[in-house]
């Protein structure tokens, strides 16, 4: 069954409870228990998340293609919430295996600003798709195929949200959908920020912060709108979840309390977003920690970064 977060009205649904047998005290490392990886975290070498040796190889064309396969999973998502429809046949060709995407329909959005919110949001990920691609050209990969059913079901259990049994169906209704979005919406602020260091070309660094400002833009939105309907402890569980696949460090944040707000995921220490290897990136889209195919991706990206 479909598990709904609130009730009509916008009052709080039941409280939720965390699989059987997971201690949610036990924070991060309950959720690599509930899923059954109960495998120390993989060890995260070189900056790209490679042996030393293949790390020096890596190029920028390397990189954008990493990034494009993550921008086609936020953009099939969005899109395919927001109008019903994903991304058109001549937006998802190019090199490696092309996939089909599984699942997603346009949700039945009860409030007229955050169904404006994700149009916005999807016509800006198709923009960086678009752009990614042209970028490349004839060097950028295609489409790999893309899970939006089980993969949601599997995060939000074994984060707790849901129990053993339950299914999360991302677009059931706007809560859901938000929830959903803030599952990988913080990723892609990091993923980009640990690849900049990668980037050789000045030009490319510089697109590469242009669209990393508009991911931040949008993780902020999805995490004030959380805020705003007080789901404090669901954000929490699902940042617990996130932290537990990208190894021992401390790289994220709920969104607060109903006393404190935390709508900027930054290091306090010195204000500064958190940056991702790609090992920790694909930990979390494959949701396993031996940074197999999975998850979100369940034939991988396509790409050298996978």
């Amino acid at each position: 069954m479909v598990f709904k977060f609130l009730r009509a009205g916008g009052k709080a649904g039941p409280a939720l409870t965390a699989p059987a047998g997971v201690d949610l005290a036990a924070g991060r490392r309950a959720f690599i228990q509930s899923v059954g990886l109960g495998m120390a975290g993989s060890a995260l070498v070189g900056s790209a998340g490679f042996s030393p040796a293949a790390a020096q190889t890596v190029t920028d064309t390397d990189i954008l293609n990493f990034a494009l396969n993550l921008e086609y999973l936020e953009a099939e998502f969005y899109l395919r919430g927001a109008t019903g429809r994903g991304l058109s046949d001549s937006e998802v060709t190019g090199t490696g295996a092309l996939g089909a995407v599984t699942g997603g329909r346009q949700v039945n959005f009860a409030t007229a600003a955050i169904r404006n919110y994700a149009v916005e949001i999807a016509s800006e990920e198709r923009i960086h798709v678009q752009f990614l691609r042209s970028a490349l050209g004839s060097a950028r990969v295609a489409r790999p195929a893309i899970n939006l059913t089980s993969s949601f079901t599997a995060a939000a259990q074994a984060a707790g949200l849901i129990s053993s049994g339950q299914t999360f169906d991302a677009f059931a209704d706007e809560t859901s959908f938000l929830l959903a979005a803030y599952i990988f919406e913080d990723v892609g602020v990091s993923a980009y920020l640990g690849a900049a260091p990668l980037l050789t070309s000045k030009s490319v660094l510089a697109a590469a912060g242009g669209i990393l400002s508009a991911e931040a833009y949008h993780a902020g939105t999805i995490r004030t709108v959380l805020y705003s309907r007080g789901l404090f402890d669901q954000a929490l569980k699902i940042s617990d979840a996130r932290d537990s696949l990208d190894g021992s460090t401390d790289l994220d944040q709920g969104i607060g309390t109903s006393t404190i707000a935390n709508i900027s995921l930054t290091n306090p220490s010195n204000g500064q977003a958190y940056a991702r290897t790609t090992s920790q990136v694909l930990n979390i889209v494959y949701l396993n920690t031996s940074t197999q195919p999975g998850g979100f991706f369940p034939s991988g990206l396509n790409g050298t970064i996978r």
